[in-house]
């Protein structure tokens, strides 16, 4: 059975940082682009960050670019989001998903065929 498993949430006051991390029981890991996505209340699901197969690409949300980076580590079945200078409009609940398309880099949350259960994510004034 196939899971994917977000931590690193929590609160931060504006312009803290904080670390998501995603650990993925997929035997195939490294055959998978991984994304990132987040939902705020009442707002549907958004795309933050997709990262390639290798790591070797990576493509940002306009409202991310520049403060947020995506990594992986196929070793460990892991992919990271490091989230600096933190908006309250980053608030949500932040997911990672896997698209067997390796090489697709999308942005459409309907491309992905596994999803992890989310970690909150919390920015105070």
């Amino acid at each position: 059975q196939v899971q994917l498993v977000e931590s690193g949430g929590g609160l931060v006051q504006a312009g803290g940082s904080l670390r998501l991390s995603c650990a993925a029981s997929l035997r195939t890991f490294s055959r998978y682009g991984m994304g990132w996505f987040r939902q705020a209340p009442g707002k549907e699901r958004e795309f933050v960050a997709v990262i390639s197969w290798n790591g070797g690409s990576v493509t940002y949300a306009d409202s991310v670019k520049g403060r947020f980076t995506a990594s992986r580590d196929n070793a460990k079945n892991t992919v990271s989001l490091e989230m600096s200078s933190l908006k309250p409009e980053d608030t949500a609940v932040y997911y990672c998903a896997a698209d067997s398309g390796a090489y697709r880099r999308s942005s459409d949350p309907s491309d992905y065929n596994y999803w992890g259960q989310g970690t909150q994510v919390t920015v105070a004034s």
